[in-house]
């Protein structure tokens, strides 16, 4: 009886309005394990023999399938949708039609000899737990160093496997790697090449990248760069961190990648069209908490959206928020201790340490002088962190406004003037912020 068995590969699932040639290699990777020996299509359905045979087309005799619980989960996700899409049986009463992409149905099935009405009840029940699974994950989750990953999210979260040109292996979220094909694919066709460096990332892996950057970078630059375990967007599976392909040729190390703004600039042109948003801003460092990276780019499910804020030029943050913050304004004076680069990065510092003061609003920032580059302040910095051979000092002060509600320590609704922020740094690394306050 096995070998009747057949499969209706007929009306199938797409990705906008080409067939999603993926999505059918898990429906055949499934039919295959489950004993079907054929493949039905019918002309009428263009496109679907062309798929079936690049999805079958990669099997021979000698090449025998091996089936993970992930495929078979994902395929019961496919096939529960395309029954509450579809009145055409199957006979196992399943039906074939062109189904959302996004896989997130859950599991049914049907007997080949239910009635009409029974199958009805299937359909439905099929449609209100896809609308239920949808609702898994929510693609517009803000996560930062404020706003931790939702609880549930890793069980709820579907996360497939790459491997990138460097032949490492990269986990990432279903819908957001779909997304990331197309956006590679647009890209090379103007001869930009990219690739996918990382994505998703558990706790344990945020701890041991930011300890290996501590080490390598120093504390400071960790901080800015890297965001504390359980607060890290990577943790959604929607954040991506690509890295250039120049010349055939792979750049991956972040100084390297600075250095092809126009590279950048094309890339960040493409984003919206498919659902990402460049995630940190530069010069929007209090606002997001980190400094600007031209490579982080963040997956919302929704091209419209991200065109909005990529048009607007403001931060997820500031989307979410509905608030869109006032421009900053910076004076750094003269210096015969430091050039301008050197004070934008001990600036960027403190912008770092301000997006976690939940509710407040940066107005100004000032260098406060070379007057304060003392030893009595070098001993005094010292002190407050052992172990530090300091050799400079920088203060930085600053306006801004207390949250309207207060909290915290905060008074409510009040202008802070003159804030401390003091810096140093040991010979040939960067700035650390050792204290701030009043």
């Amino acid at each position: 009886m096995a070998g009747k068995l057949g499969f209706g590969l007929m009306r199938l699932p797409r990705r906008g309005v080409k067939i999603d040639v993926n999505q059918v290699s898990q429906m055949v990777d499934l039919f295959l394990d489950a004993g079907f020996t054929y493949f039905d299509t019918a002309r009428i359905y263009p496109g679907s023999e062309t798929a079936t045979r690049k999805s079958s087309g990669r099997y021979n005799s000698a090449n025998s399938l091996q089936m993970s619980r992930g495929k078979v989960d994902t395929m019961k996700r496919i096939l529960a949708n395309m029954l509450a899409c579809s009145a055409v049986a199957l006979a196992l009463g399943l039906a074939a039609c062109g189904g959302s992409s996004s896989g997130s149905a859950s599991a049914s099935s049907a007997s080949s000899s239910a009635t009409s009405e029974s199958a009805s009840s299937s359909a439905a029940s099929a449609s209100a737990s896809s609308a239920a699974q949808s609702q898994g994950i929510d693609y517009m989750t803000l996560v930062n160093k404020l706003n931790p990953l939702p609880e549930g999210w890793e069980d709820a979260v579907e996360i497939v496997h790459m491997t990138n040109s460097e032949g490492s292996d990269v986990e990432v979220e279903k819908k957001a790697y779909d997304a990331y094909l197309e956006l590679k694919a647009d890209l090379e066709k103007e001869g930009v090449y990219v690739d996918l460096d990382s994505a998703y990332r558990n706790v344990a892996d945020q701890e041991r990248i930011m300890k290996e950057f501590t080490e390598e970078y120093g504390a400071d630059y960790a901080k800015k760069t890297v965001a504390p375990p359980g607060y890290s967007e990577h943790h959604t599976g929607l954040a991506l961190d690509l890295y250039l392909v120049i010349d055939g040729k792979e750049v991956d190390e972040n100084e390297d990648m600075m250095k092809y703004p126009e590279v950048w600039e094309k890339i960040h042109a493409k984003l919206a069209e498919h659902g990402f948003i460049l995630r940190y801003l530069d010069g929007d460092e209090h606002i997001t908490g980190y400094a600007y990276e031209p490579w982080h780019i963040r997956y919302l499910n929704d091209p419209a959206i991200a065109k909005e804020i990529m048009d607007a030029g403001i931060t997820f943050e500031e989307y979410k928020s509905g608030k869109v913050m006032p421009e900053v304004s910076y004076d750094y004076g003269t210096s015969d201790l430091y050039t301008a680069e050197e004070l934008k990065q001990a600036a960027i510092q403190v912008k770092c340490e301000f997006a976690t003061f939940a509710g407040c609003e940066l107005h100004s920032l000032r260098y406060a002088g070379d007057e304060f580059n003392t030893p009595e302040n070098l001993e005094w910095l010292k002190s407050l962190d052992e172990g530090r051979s300091f050799v400079q000092v920088a203060k930085f002060t600053t306006d801004f406004h207390s949250p309207v509600e207060g909290g915290g320590a905060w008074e409510p609704d009040t202008e802070m003037k003159d804030w401390e922020w003091w810096l140093a740094r040991e010979e040939g690394k960067g700035w650390l912020l050792v204290t701030f306050g009043y």
